[in-house]
C-alpha cells in the first residue's frame, strides 16, 4: 500500500521553490509536515496534552531540533557513535523557533506541548534554520491545537545593495546583512542576527523586504489546510478558573497603591519588597480563615493588576521605575585590567547589571572542535556567558549553561567577533561572568568583551557597545512610551524587547522580540534612533576608561611567532611519529604547530618567553636549512668513535668529524682533545651527492703550526673495472668463481669435512 501525501508546494518566481507534506510520515503526532528544499528535508512533529499541567500559569512548551547525522552520510564521532545532546548550534535554533512560536498560544493555555524538528537530508547550499520556522508553523497550523498563528521566518541578506531572501550559503559568503526574521502575515515579531555596520534605515528597509515573503508563506500554509478539507476548529481547553470577585476586591483595594508606588524612584530591591508588602497587606485584610483558593486567586490577579498598573503609570506619567526619563541610561562605571593574571580583563557596571569579562589567547590547540552535520571543523572565536544565581539574589545549583546562557552569549558573540582584525594569530576565548543582573546583562557582556579585548592588546576595528530598548504600548489609545536600557521589570511588564549592539560606523548585531500585535515601521525606527542615541551615550562612557586597544601584550601573554618553510620540510620538522617535534616543545618549553597552506608549510611557536620562542625558531630554521659547502658552523658532539666524532651542526643534521680532521697535530685517541656533549666549531668540507652524508673538518679553522709538513698519502693502485674485479679477482689466489682456500675449492673441503680427514 501506497501512503498518500498532501502537498503544497511554494514556488514565488525567485527559483527558491519550497514544498510542504502531510499525511505520509509520523501519522500519530498531532501534526506533522516534511518541508523540502533540493535535497534538504526537515520533518516538523507537534503533539500537545489534552489537559494542562497542574500547578502551572505559563505555556510549558518544548522546542527541540536535531541534525541528524545520516542526513549528510556521516556516523557521529562521539564514543558512544550516536546523536547526544544538543549542540549550542542547534539550541540557537530552538530559541529562535520558540521565541517565534511562543507569543501566538493563548495566555491561558496550559497544555504541555512539544514541537520537534529533525534534519533528515541536507544539501550543502541550504541553511536549514532558514525553514524551521516555517515547517514548525505548518506543523502546527493543520492541526486543532489553539495556535493563533500562522507565523513564518525567513533569513534576509544582502549583495552588493540587493536584498535575497532565503539566499543560499554560497550566496552569503558577500552578505553584509545576516538576519532571520519571524512574523504573521499582518506584523514582524521577532528578530534576530548580524550585520556589517549597517543603518537604522538599512535595517527597516530589511524588515520590510523579509516580511512579504512572510506574508506569502503565511498564505501557503493555510492554502494547505484548505487542501485538508479546511483549518480545523480549535480545541476546547480548560484554561484558567477566574473569580470575578476576588479580581473586584484586588483591584479595588491594590490598583492605585501600585500605581503610586511605582512613581517612587527605588532600586530592584526596594521595589520587590515594596510590591511584596502591598500583596501581603491584601491578603492579610482577607482574613486567617481565608482558602488556599482565594489566595491564589488573589496572587494571579495581583500580578496582573500590577502589570496593568505600572504600563499605565509609565504612559500616564512619563516616568520609570527608578525615576529616569525614558531615553536615559543608567550611571555606568568601567575598569579594565581588574585581574593581573589574566590575558585580559574588564569589569563593566550599568546600574544594577555587572559583568566581569576575561580574554584568554591561546594557540590552534587551544581552537574549539566542532562535529555536526551541517558544522565540522574548528572555530578559533569564543564566547562564553554565565549567569550565576547569586547575580539576581537567588539560591540555584549550577548545572551547566541552559538555552537562555547560550542564546546570550550567541548574540554578544555576534557583535564582538565582527570588531576582531582579520588575522588574530590566536585563538580567542571570551568569557562573562554576571555578577549582578537587572536588565540586558547580554548588552553588558558586549560592553565588557569590548574593553577586555583592548586591555588584552587585540587590535580591534573599533570598540562596540551594545543597549536593549524596550516599549509600553496601548492600542486602544495609540499611546506608547520607548524605554532606553529597560530594567529586567520593564522587560518582564513591556511588550518590546530589543537589543542592538553597534557602534559609530553602524549596527552589528541585534535581537527583537515583540509580545504586541500592530507595531508600525514608524515607531520601530523611532526605537532605532533612540537605541543609536543611547549605544552611543553608553560608548563615550566606555572610551573615559579605554578609548583604544592596548600597543602590546600582557608581559605573561604567551606570544607567537608565525612563519612559512618550505613544504618538503615538514616531514623533517615533525619527524617520525611526531619524535623531533615533540622534542623541540619539550626542549623549548613552547607549543609549536605546523600546517600546510596553499603549497607552503605554516610554522607557529607560542611561548610566554622571548628566548624560548628564538631558541624554537632556530632550531626549526635549522632543521630545514640545508649545510653549505665551505661554512662555518658550531654544534654538540653528540658521539665519539675510534675513528673520529659526530658533530651536530644543525638540528637534525650531524657529520663526521674523522680523526684526521681534529687537529694539524697527530691525534692517537679523539678523546684525548673532544668529548661527548662538547661544543665544538667546523667547516663543512663536502656533501656526498648520493648518501648526503657531511665531512667536516676542525683543523681548517686553527692556525696551521709554523714548519708543518703534510704527511704523504699512499697513492692508491689501479684495482681496474668493478666488473673485472668481481669476476675474476687476484688476490691471494682466491676468487668468487675459483676459489683456492688453503690447498683445495669449497666443494672439495666440504668432502674432506665429510669424511673427518679436515
Amino acid at each position: 500500500m501506497k501512503l498518500e501525501a498532501t502537498e503544497k508546494v511554494l514556488d514565488f518566481g525567485d527559483g527558491r521553490v519550497v514544498k510542504l507534506e502531510t499525511g505520509r510520515m509520523a501519522r500519530q503526532a498531532d501534526g506533522a509536515i516534511v518541508l523540502s528544499v533540493g535535497k534538504t528535508k526537515i520533518l516538523a512533529t507537534v503533539v500537545s496534552s489534552k489537559k494542562a499541567r497542574e500547578g502551572v500559569d505559563f505555556l510549558p512548551m518544548s522546542v527541540d531540533y536535531q541534525e541528524k547525522f545520516a542526513s549528510v552520510g556521516r556516523i557521529p564521532g562521539s564514543f558512544l557513535r550516536r546523536e547526544g545532546r544538543l549542540s549550542d548550534y542547534e539550541v540557537l535554533i530552538c530559541r529562535i523557533v520558540d521565541r517565534a512560536l511562543r507569543p501566538m498560544f493563548p495566555g491561558d493555555y496550559h497544555n504541555e506541548t512539544q514541537i520537534m524538528l529533525q534534519l533528515i537530508s541536507s544539501d550543502d547550499n541550504v541553511m536549514p534554520d532558514t525553514f524551521v520556522g516555517l515547517a514548525a508553523s505548518a506543523a502546527l497550523t493543520i492541526t486543532d491545537i489553539p495556535f493563533e498563528g500562522p507565523i513564518s521566518e525567513v533569513r534576509v541578506g544582502r549583495v552588493d545593495g540587493e536584498y535575497i531572501i532565503n539566499p543560499y550559503r554560497d550566496e552569503m559568503e558577500n552578505s553584509d546583512i545576516d538576519m532571520i526574521v519571524a512574523g504573521t502575515a499582518a506584523d514582524i515579531t521577532m528578530v534576530e542576527g548580524e550585520m556589517d555596520g549597517i543603518s537604522e534605515q538599512d535595517m527597516i528597509e530589511a524588515l520590510k523586504v523579509a516580511h512579504e515573503y512572510i506574508k506569502k508563506q503565511c498564505a501557503a500554509q493555510l492554502e494547505l489546510c484548505e487542501m485538508l478539507g479546511g483549518r480545523p476548529e480549535p480545541r476546547e481547553y480548560a484554561g484558567d478558573p477566574e473569580d470575578p470577585e476576588v479580581e473586584k476586591q484586588v483591584r479595588e483595594v491594590c490598583y492605585q497603591k501600585i500605581y503610586d508606588f511605582a512613581q517612587k524612584p527605588s532600586s530592584k530591591n526596594e521595589r520587590n519588597e515594596g510590591f511584596e508588602a502591598i500583596l501581603d497587606e491584601f491578603i492579610e485584610s482577607l482574613g486567617e480563615d481565608v482558602e488556599d483558593e482565594t489566595i491564589s486567586f488573589a496572587k494571579r490577579y495581583y500580578k496582573k493588576i500590577k502589570k496593568e498598573a505600572i504600563r499605565n503609570m509609565v504612559l500616564e506619567t512619563g516616568g520609570r521605575l527608578d525615576g529616569r526619563a525614558k531615553n536615559e541610561v543608567r550611571q555606568i562605571w568601567t575598569e579594565v585590567d581588574v585581574l593581573p593574571s589574566a590575558h585580559g580583563s574588564a569589569l563593566f557596571t550599568r546600574g544594577e547589571t555587572q559583568s566581569l569579562t576575561t580574554v584568554t589567547l591561546g594557540s590552534k590547540l587551544d581552537q574549539q572542535l566542532l562535529d555536526s552535520p551541517n558544522k565540522s571543523g574548528y572555530s578559533d572565536f569564543m564566547l562564553h556567558y554565565n549567569f550565576p544565581a547569586f547575580s539576581v539574589g537567588e539560591v540555584r545549583p549550577n548545572r551547566g549553561p541552559g538555552r537562555r546562557e547560550i542564546g546570550h552569549g550567541n548574540l554578544a558573540s555576534r557583535g564582538l567577533k565582527r570588531m576582531l582584525p582579520e588575522d588574530v594569530g590566536y585563538t580567542v576565548r571570551i568569557v562573562s561572568d554576571i555578577l549582578e543582573s537587572n536588565g540586558s546583562s547580554s548588552m553588558a557582556t558586549v560592553c565588557a568583551g569590548s574593553m577586555a579585548l583592548m586591555d588584552a592588546g587585540i587590535q580591534v576595528k573599533k570598540g562596540l557597545s551594545g543597549i536593549a530598548m524596550g516599549m509600553i504600548s496601548d492600542e486602544e489609545s495609540g499611546k506608547y512610551a520607548i524605554l532606553s536600557d529597560i530594567l529586567g521589570d520593564e522587560d518582564h511588564l513591556g511588550d518590546m524587547d530589543f537589543k542592538v549592539i553597534g557602534n559609530r560606523d553602524g549596527l552589528y548585531a541585534c535581537q527583537m522580540d515583540m509580545k504586541v500585535n500592530g507595531l508600525s515601521y514608524e515607531v520601530l525606527e523611532e526605537a532605532l534612533m533612540q537605541g543609536k542615541e543611547g549605544r552611543l551615550h553608553v560608548l563615550d562612557e566606555m572610551e573615559k576608561t579605554m578609548s583604544s586597544a592596548n600597543t602590546d601584550l600582557k608581559e605573561h601573554t604567551p606570544r607567537i611567532v608565525k612563519f612559512e618553510i618550505p613544504k618538503d620540510k615538514i616531514g623533517a620538522v615533525i619527524g617520525s611519529g611526531g619524535k623531533v617535534i615533540q622534542e623541540l616543545q619539550a626542549e623549548t618549553n613552547t607549543t609549536i604547530t605546523i600546517d600546510e597552506v596553499d603549497g607552503m608549510g605554516v610554522v607557529e611557536i607560542m611561548s610566554a618567553n622571548k628566548e624560548d620562542l628564538e631558541n624554537a625558531k632556530a632550531k626549526i630554521d635549522g632543521i630545514c636549512e640545508d649545510p653549505e659547502v665551505g661554512e662555518t658552523y658550531e654544534g654538540p658532539v653528540k658521539s665519539v668513535l675510534d675513528f673520529g666524532a659526530f658533530v651536530e651542526i644543525l638540528p637534525g643534521k650531524e657529520g663526521l668529524l674523522h680523526i684526521s680532521e681534529i687537529s694539524w697535530e697527530r691525534t692517537n685517541n679523539v678523546e684525548d682533545v673532544i668529548k661527548e656533549g662538547d661544543i665544538v666549531q667546523v667547516k663543512l668540507l663536502e656533501v656526498d651527492e648520493k648518501s648526503g652524508k657531511l665531512r667536516l673538518s676542525r683543523k681548517a679553522l686553527l692556525e696551521k703550526p709554523e714548519g708543518y709538513v703534510e704527511p704523504e698519502r699512499r697513492e692508491r693502485r689501479d684495482r681496474g673495472p668493478r666488473g673485472d674485479r668481481r669476476n675474476d679477482r687476484d688476490r691471494g689466489g682466491r676468487g668468487r668463481n675459483d676459489r683456492n682456500r688453503g690447498g683445495g675449492n669449497y666443494r672439495d673441503r666440504r668432502e674432506n669435512r665429510a669424511k673427518g680427514d679436515n
